[in-house]
C-alpha cells in the first residue's frame, strides 16, 4: 500500500483506467466476434456493416494504445479478407 499521497492517488486512476481499457477492449473483441459469426452464417451484406463498426473499433484501440498498430492491422486484414471471400 502507497504512503506517499500522490502514489495513492495513482492507485485510484490506475485502477479506473484499467477497467476502462478492460471494457473498451472487451468492445472490440465483441464486434470481431460479431463480423466472424455473421461470416460463418454466410451473411455478406450484414458482415459488411458489421466490419465498418469493428474497424472502427480496432482503429480506436490501436490510437488509444491497447493493441499494437501492427497487430490492429492484421485483425483489420484477416477480416477483410473472410469478408471478401464470401460467397454473394
Amino acid at each position: 500500500m502507497p504512503n506517499i499521497k500522490q502514489a495513492k492517488k495513482r492507485v485510484v486512476t490506475q485502477s479506473f483506467q484499467r477497467s476502462k481499457n478492460h471494457s473498451f477492449k472487451t468492445e472490440m473483441r465483441s464486434a470481431v466476434r460479431k463480423v466472424e459469426g455473421l461470416i460463418s452464417e454466410d451473411k455478406k451484406e450484414e458482415a459488411q456493416d458489421a466490419l465498418k463498426t469493428a474497424v472502427r473499433k480496432i482503429d480506436k484501440a490501436v490510437s488509444k494504445g491497447l493493441i499494437h498498430r501492427n497487430n490492429g492491422n492484421r485483425h483489420k486484414s484477416r477480416l477483410h479478407k473472410k469478408v471478401k471471400n464470401l460467397s454473394a
